[in-house]
């Protein structure tokens, strides 16, 4: 039941909010490109940093300390 409310509230959440709108193209006084520009011109894929970084966050699951806690007292610290 609580998997069902959770699973309820992300839905209409997710239902409820607008996409980003189209932001215009930044052009400044000097005429250069900002830096996101040049990243997203040069197109480089960092594909091995981004898996890199994933098996980084899963492995933080190993920090998880398991607990026997049944709800109605406190955890040890």
């Amino acid at each position: 039941m609580r998997t069902l409310r959770l699973a309820a509230v992300v839905l209409a959440a997710t239902l409820a909010s607008s996409s980003a709108i189209a932001q215009p193209t930044v052009i400044n006084e000097t005429g250069q490109a900002t830096e996101t520009q040049d990243r997203r011109a040069a197109g480089d894929s960092d594909l091995i940093w981004n898996l890199v970084g994933c098996l980084g966050l899963i492995g933080l699951v190993g920090l998880w300390r398991p607990s026997d806690n049944d709800g109605y007292t406190d955890d040890p610290i």
